[in-house]
Parts: C-alpha cells; sequence; structure tokens
C-alpha cells in the first residue's frame, strides 16, 4: 500500500483539497494493518473481501472463489455511487475483481516488482497505462499498452530526516555502526528468531534496531528481557515504525530484510547497503527483486535455510569493511528514481478527464 500513498502525497501537491472534498476513495481489504493506516492518514476508504487462486489448493479454491465474486460485486457497487474519473492499482489480488468491476474506466496499474505475479498481470490487460519499476519489467507486460518505466514510489515524508536527528529520535550513539533488521508489517519468523539468537555477539561491536513485526512481538520482548543493561543501551526494538521509518533507514549502514518490492525504492533512496532474505514460500519475484541488487554490488543475497551458518559472518564481514560499505552505498544510490511518485501522479491526471479521481488499491 505504500507505493500508494506515496503516489497520493505526490498528487496532494497538485490539488491538496482532494481529501477534503469527497473526490478521492480508496478500496482495500477488509482486515489487516491497512485500515488502521489509512486511519492515521485520514484518508476516506472503503472494503471489499477476496482472496487469492495462485498455490491455495484444492480445498480452498471454491471458497476463494466465492470471495473474488463477492469482492466484484461488491466494487462495482462503490464504483456506480462514486463515479471515478480514473482508477489506480499497485497489485494485489484484492485489485482483481475491484479492477474487473471497474473496466469501463481509465485506469493505470503499477507493477512494483520486476517480475510480476498473476494477480496484477491479469489486471494489467485491462489497464489504458502501465508503469514499471524497472526497465526489466517491460517483459512481462501486454504488448502494445503504453508503459512508463517511473521507478518505486517512496513517501515524501519518510525522507525528512537527517542522520543526526534520526539517531537523536531513536536514541542511539553516532559513533557506533547502526543495523536495521526489518521483516515486513507482519515480520519475518526465520529471520527474528536467528537475528535473537546471535544478537549478543552483534552488540558487541553495533547497534541494531530490529522491527520484528506483530506475530513475533511477544517472543521477541522475551528474548530482549534477557539481554545485560549494557546490550540493551545498544538494542532498539518496535513491532512496527510509522513515520519513524524514515529515522531507521537514514540512521542504518545496512539492512537485513526480505526483498519485496520496496527494497527497490527505499535501499536505493537511502543509500542503504542490505543482506537479502528472499522468502522461500512464495512466487519468485522476491527471488528476481534481490538477484537485481545483488548483482549490481549493492546487495548480498542469502538463502532462508541458510540463515543460522551464514547471517552473522555476513553481517560482521560487510559492517567491519568500510570500503566494502561505501562500494554497495554508491552502487544503492546509482538505483535511485527520487521522482517515481511524481511520474506517476502526472501519469493519473493525464488519464483523469476532469478534476475528481477515484483511487483503488
Amino acid at each position: 500500500m505504500y507505493p500508494a500513498l506515496a503516489v497520493l502525497q505526490a498528487l496532494n501537491e497538485h490539488k491538496p483539497s482532494w481529501k477534503s472534498d469527497g473526490e478521492l476513495l480508496w478500496v482495500g481489504g477488509e482486515n489487516g494493518m491497512e485500515i488502521e493506516i489509512l486511519t492515521r492518514q485520514n484518508i476516506e476508504f472503503k472494503t471489499i473481501p477476496a482472496a487469492g487462486l495462485h498455490g491455495v489448493g484444492m480445498l480452498n479454491l471454491p471458497g476463494n472463489l466465492a470471495q473474488l465474486l463477492k469482492g466484484y460485486l461488491k466494487a462495482g457497487k462503490i464504483i456506480r455511487e462514486f463515479r471515478p474519473d480514473v482508477l489506480f492499482f499497485t497489485g494485489g489480488y484484492l485489485a482483481v475483481p475491484a479492477a474487473f468491476a471497474g473496466r469501463s474506466v481509465p485506469s493505470l496499474v503499477f507493477i512494483p516488482d520486476i517480475e510480476p505475479g498473476l494477480a496484477i498481470r491479469t489486471i494489467s490487460n485491462l489497464a489504458a497505462r502501465i508503469a514499471v519499476s524497472m526497465e526489466q519489467t517491460r517483459l512481462y507486460v501486454p504488448p502494445g499498452k503504453p508503459v512508463t518505466v517511473s521507478g518505486y514510489p517512496v513517501r515524501s515524508n519518510i525522507q525528512n530526516w537527517t542522520r543526526k536527528t534520526a539517531l537523536e529520535a531513536l536514541n542511539l550513539q553516532p559513533d557506533i555502526p547502526v543495523l536495521l533488521v526489518f521483516g515486513g508489517s507482519k515480520g519475518a519468523r526465520s529471520i527474528n528468531r536467528v537475528v535473537s539468537r546471535i544478537l549478543s555477539e552483534l552488540l558487541l561491536e553495533i547497534q541494531v534496531i530490529h522491527i520484528t513485526g506483530q506475530l513475533d512481538w511477544d517472543e521477541m520482548q522475551i528474548n530482549q528481557e534477557r539481554l545485560f543493561a549494557q546490550q540493551k543501551d545498544r538494542y532498539r526494538m518496535f513491532p512496527f515504525l510509522h513515520e519513524e521509518m524514515g529515522a531507521a533507514l537514514r540512521c542504518a549502514d545496512l539492512v537485513v530484510s526480505r526483498s519485496g518490492a520496496s527494497i527497490l525504492g527505499e535501499y536505493p533512496l537511502f543509500e542503504l547497503p542490505a543482506v537479502l532474505v528472499p522468502y522461500p514460500h512464495a512466487w519468485r519475484y522476491q527471488k528476481t527483486n534481490a538477484k537485481y541488487l545483488a548483482d549490481r554490488g549493492a546487495a548480498l543475497i542469502i538463502a532462508d535455510e541458510d540463515l543460522p551458518e551464514q547471517l552473522l559472518p555476513a553481517i560482521q564481514t560487510i559492517i567491519g569493511d568500510p570500503e566494502r560499505l561505501t562500494s554497495m552505498r554508491s552502487a544503492m544510490k546509482a538505483l535511485a528514481q527520487p521522482k517515481a511518485a511524481e511520474t506517476i501522479a502526472q501519469q493519473l491526471l493525464s488519464l483523469a478527464t476532469n478534476a475528481k479521481v477515484g483511487k483503488f488499491l
């Protein structure tokens, strides 16, 4: 959802009244953190049911198909009532029923990953225009569709940190290296547990910002209590970060994370070297994203099953090698596309027939 929020920020620079005069609507899922985040942003939204089809198994398939049908009917009702001039999709199975329900309305699809999954490939066939993070993604879009290589959009307010203000906000020391560990909004259990086992050794030399996600929060809190006082001084643990995520990215010297699409935008923008651990139980898009950065010298890849043996020495080797860190930072910086959100916003504005824009995720 964060690419859509970034584009929304860019749109608001052109027409700030959208949030307040009912000309913008966000359609999202019925569960999860999305509702909490939209409420914090004061964005009007409606929800629809939906479910994925790829890899769900035959037992779950009939129920998921029924959910998609319900989502299609509800999305159709929302679209008829709201009467948008343009639709904006950023992927996921939730977008499929909305895209089919709104197929008569001009739409733009943003493909965040280098290699798109089944859902976003499906809705790309219905879109008037397509925006992609990287040039390589052109290989996967329907022939004849107008394509803009925009880059991955990053929220502008996440960038409003200097290293000094970021360190102060997180109460960290300026003269000790900082490692950021991040597994996404739900977390990454294998990363969390390996980091917990090696934490005592890590904290001998570095400071750690650990964003655990909600699923493992209780377990991670127990592990935190076992640390000595000096170790706790170097350890910052959060279930999730909102406004201060930019601070974590700005002050980190190295990040350990999964390799969802956000790594293509956020890490280059913050010139942040990475150790990437692609999620092993999903479509290969995370491996493709990670390989893109690793092939350009900006990241190191560790397979999920190799974490227990390889993570600690990888972190120690990179953090302990200033020349390598500098080289990785330069490689990341070369991939940054800071105008991505503005580029997509301009595409949406040109699709709209008047000042009213309907936005769907």
